[in-house]
């Protein structure tokens, strides 16, 4: 029965790439474009206080790239359904676990609360950046970013499941962590890239991103169906 909902699971989070895929391609690529052609001029460096920071930004330019065109939209189509599908098989594990079901009456809830942990929480600190934007230690911001979706889904877990108030409490608690601390800052470099363009993609990739969150816990809700409801009352 497990591997029913895996899947089921898989399947759903695919159709929710392969949508993504399109969606990227017609609102996204073509800011990434846009933001390529600043990116190939160097960037302007004001102050470092000595403390030696590397200026370039963390986008490798070797080796092979797929090419403007049909190679790259199908390069990003094919991640964004592998992505879907890690996404939806992770909600789908979270949902066993905690013995919660995914239907078709909370799936966008699933969804929803998928996208404020991995994207609308993180994007507050780190906003979705283009190529040649100026951006802090890769290092660093990886951890930032990891702890804020962990801590912010165990927020969000905790007000589902629990009615306590110090339930509440704590998971308000938890969600604020990261905040609190601070996201990693950037280096002191300005960017070449139009503030206009960079705030116009920031706000399509987080629209994107809800999209795709949404369609994962909509298809998922609906391509679990019987197997989940199995598995459950097992």
């Amino acid at each position: 029965m497990i591997g029913r909902v895996v899947l089921a699971a898989l399947l759903a989070g695919i159709a929710a790439g392969l949508i993504m895929g399109v969606i990227q391609h017609v609102r996204l690529t073509p800011l990434i474009l846009a933001a390529e052609r600043f990116e190939a001029q160097p960037p302007v460096a004001t102050h470092d206080h000595g403390e030696g920071h590397d200026h370039d930004h963390d986008h490798d330019h070797g080796g092979w790239h797929p090419a403007d065109g049909w190679q790259r939209s199908l390069a990003t189509t094919i991640t964004a359904a592998m992505t879907g599908a890690a996404f939806a098989a992770v909600l789908a594990g979270i949902s066993l676990i905690a013995g919660i079901p995914i239907t078709r009456g909370n799936g966008l809830v699933w969804g929803l609360c998928g996208f404020l942990a991995v994207t609308l929480a993180p994007a507050m600190g780190l906003p979705p950046e283009l190529p040649g934007m100026v951006a802090g230690d890769l290092g660093v911001r990886q951890w930032w970013w990891a702890a804020t979706v962990a801590l912010t889904a165990a927020g969000i877990f905790l007000i589902a499941s629990r009615r306590e108030a110090w339930a509440v409490v704590l998971a308000l608690v938890l969600i604020a962590i990261p905040h609190v601390v601070g996201a990693p800052n950037a280096i002191h470099t300005e960017s070449n890239v139009p503030a206009e363009l960079a705030a116009r993609f920031a706000a399509n990739a987080i629209a994107a991103s809800a999209v795709f969150w949404l369609l994962i816990g909509l298809f998922l809700s609906l391509a679990l169906g019987r197997a989940a409801g199995d598995v459950y009352e097992r």
